[in-house]
């Protein structure tokens, strides 16, 4: 018979192997390493020659030697770079210190490691705790590895992100707080893989597959949205967000992670893209995937997938919120980086996952019994059926047209690449005009954080060639013949002699003032006759409040007026929009359209259009002082009421990773007209290094001004 096991005390070494395997940023008392690569466990009470010890490490519900959730390795002289492998580093009377090695290829996870001797007849395990395994970067056999040093340190260590926003022709941006390394951030995204429809579906085989970064980059682009029920975001896209917070109050990932656990894992309302993005940036670089977010300006939503947006307008210029294509002002998605062992190694590095549902879901509910087969056919992308899961589709296939590659290419490629129907549509008799077609809207100024600098990295040509080039107009007749569009008659499309036809006048908006909010907005229509005769044009001008998607909300402002231009003449009107006349319309966005739809007598309709963003005012942080470590420093924030009516309801909301636990709220009081509000409160940073403080003020009038600033600790 054997005997029970004695339990034996182990020493995890937290310090030494978290310095090796860059964990020293998590705050765990539980041994956290990466695959590939060794760790050192010293325990005692075994009592055994060594050579007779055998170890098991075990992950999930049913480990298993066969599912690779399951290795039971003895003692050995070298590292095997197969398998688990165990070499003995010292022994002394009563303690045994081991070097512990996984395979680059590991399921990653929570793992027990037990002991047993083989001598003496069969003991039963001794366990010697929990330790997590993660994705290692560092190491060349991982397929995540990343060979550039600075990227790993940006794309899996930094807390500290910005996302840009704003449209085409005015790109904002604001700071972020991954925290992938605070806090019980690694427990919350362990446990948004165990609440996944595929474990729930079958949670053994789920777990066989948490070695490869494609199958966990896509199971967790279905998890941070709320379209399966058990996700952590509930998107929300309509302007009003009762019932939550907005998405643009935000400052980081940690508190939506920290909500979602809390309430018993219910959806935190509310997000839009960028938040899907930032948390998902969180979850990959807490579990070790390099990840970024980026910034498509213009993006194109292509619903039916035929690489076309068509856009629809009434004879008033009021855009139409009839079709399901639209034009985003700007979309947030994710790049990770890992190898694609399925496809080409062309088709490795850089690969695009995208968290948002990128229409309110509606529609079916999905039936449990039918994962399994959606999962086998791959019709993953189906936000209606509350599965909505995009990519990984490799950059390179987007950028060489391969849309038949795995995953939802087509989706990607339409995003940057979809050509633009405008539509005049007449709801009374349903008849639609085509007044123009563009292939050089969509896609524009794609954007990422540099590495090591606050700096924006414009990353388009990664995605497409030239616009406008002969290359980028063969990928993209490629890409149609991949999808069968080329033979297929499609009866929504426009005729040749529609896209041939010739406008007799052109148009534009002009900015003539500044775009902020609490100030009019002042523009200048600009129309020139093309023509050698007089035209006569009668024009509908309308501006709407809408949302980043351009989705219109609330109508500001209409005007008609008729002009008679000249042979070849350029004539200006200026419009003149009052802050009074916005400043209740407005959505947290701060975005307005302004369209002016032009009725040539005798000629087709040109369609004039601007978005446009109002920046907030500004808000200023300034450190008084030094800051060092466990030392009070004054921190100051100064915000300038710039209209001329008073602002109430003021709330500050500060966060900073190693600067101040949680997050800061502060009650400001109301402002006067042009009254200058000082705000101090304290920090006691626990942490030397660059460390970021992020600030959000909101009042009545103004919706979540952010600002951040750079805070260097030292000792």
């Amino acid at each position: 018979m054997g005997q029970a096991a004695m339990q034996p005390s182990t020493n995890w070494h937290l310090k030494e192997n978290a310095r090796n395997h860059h964990t020293s940023k998590f705050s765990s008392k539980e041994l956290i390493v990466r695959r590939g690569q060794a760790f050192i466990v010293t325990f005692n009470g075994t009592e055994q020659p060594e050579q007779n010890l055998t170890f098991v490490a075990e992950t999930g519900p049913k480990p298993s030697k066969l599912a690779k959730t399951q290795a039971t390795f003895g003692i050995s002289s070298t590292v095997s770079k197969e398998s688990w492998s165990a070499v003995l580093q010292s022994t002394s009377s009563n303690s045994v210190s081991i070097s512990i090695s996984s395979p680059p290829n590991a399921v990653i996870g929570r793992y027990k490691l037990s002991v047993q001797t083989t001598s003496s007849g069969s003991s039963s395990p001794a366990s010697l705790g929990t330790f997590v395994l993660l994705f290692n970067p560092w190491s060349s056999g991982d397929d995540v590895f990343m060979p550039n040093k600075a990227e790993c340190e940006e794309y899996v260590l930094e807390e500290f992100g910005i996302i840009f926003a704003g449209n085409k022709n005015h790109i904002n941006s604001f700071g972020w707080n991954f925290g992938q390394f605070q806090g019980d951030i690694l427990n919350i995204c362990l446990s948004m893989l165990d609440r996944s429809l595929n474990y729930r579906q079958d949670p053994a085989t789920d777990v066989s597959h948490r070695n490869d970064p494609k199958y966990l980059g896509r199971v967790l682009s279905a998890m941070v949205n709320a379209n399966d029920d058990q996700g952590v975001l509930l998107g929300n896209w309509s302007g009003n967000y009762e019932g939550g917070k907005s998405p643009s109050s935000w400052t980081g990932s940690g508190e939506i992670l920290q909500n979602w656990k809390k309430s018993g894992f219910k959806p935190v309302r509310y997000g839009q893209c960028w938040v899907f993005a930032a948390v998902l940036t969180t979850v990959l670089r807490c579990l070790g995937i390099p990840t970024r977010t980026i910034t498509n300006f213009s993006s194109a939503h292509d619903a039916d997938g035929n690489l076309r947006v068509d856009e629809f307008y009434d004879a008033s210029g009021n855009h139409l919120d009839r079709a399901a294509d639209s034009i985003w002002n700007f979309h947030v998605w994710n790049e990770s980086w890992f190898s694609r062992s399925d496809l080409d190694p062309s088709y490795s590095g850089w690969q695009v996952l995208d968290a948002t549902p990128q229409e309110e879901s509606g529609g079916t509910q999905i039936l449990f019994q039918d994962v399994k087969e959606l999962i086998r056919s791959k019709l993953l992308f189906l936000d209606a059926a509350g599965i909505y899961q995009c990519g990984p589709a490799s950059r390179n296939a987007i950028k060489e047209g391969d849309v038949d590659l795995d995953y939802d290419c087509p989706f990607v490629f339409a995003e940057v690449n979809a050509d633009c129907m405008y539509w005049n549509y007449d709801p009374a008799t349903g008849k639609k005009t085509l007044m123009f077609s563009k292939s050089t809207v969509i896609g524009q100024f794609i954007s990422t954080k540099a590495v090591g600098k606050d700096d924006r990295v414009d990353v388009t040509n990664d995605y497409k060639y030239e616009e406008g080039s002969t290359k980028e107009r063969d990928i993209f007749k490629k890409a149609r013949k991949k999808l069968g569009l080329e033979d297929k008659f499609d009866p929504t499309a426009p005729t040749p002699q529609e896209i041939d036809q010739k406008p007799d006048i052109s148009g534009k908006f002009k900015v003539s003032g500044p775009l902020e909010v609490g100030k009019d907005l002042n523009l200048i229509l600009v129309l020139a006759n093309l023509q050698s005769d007089a035209k006569t044009v009668h024009l509908n001008m309308t501006a709407w409040s809408t949302v980043y998607t351009r989705r219109p909300v609330h109508e500001i402002w209409k005007d008609s007026i008729s002009v008679t231009l000249s042979p070849k003449e350029e004539k200006q009107f200026p419009i003149k929009i009052s802050y009074t006349e916005y400043q209740q319309q407005l959505t947290t966005d701060n975005t307005i359209q302004v369209t002016a739809l032009c009725h040539v007598e005798g000629g087709i309709q040109v369609l004039v259009q601007r978005d446009i963003t109002l920046d907030n005012p500004a808000i200023d942080i300034q450190v008084l002082g030094e800051a060092k470590v466990n030392k009070e420093v004054d921190v100051e924030v100064i915000f300038t009421n710039p209209i001329d009516t008073e602002v109430m309801d003021c709330v500050l909301q500060v966060e900073g990773n190693d600067l101040l636990r949680g997050i800061l709220e502060i009650d400001v009081p109301p402002l006067k007209a042009s009254e200058k509000s000082s705000t101090k409160f304290k920090l006691i940073p626990f942490e030397t290094g660059p460390k970021h403080l992020l600030v959000n003020f909101s009042c009545d009038k103004f919706a979540d001004i952010k600002t951040f600033k750079m805070v260097n600790v030292i000792d």
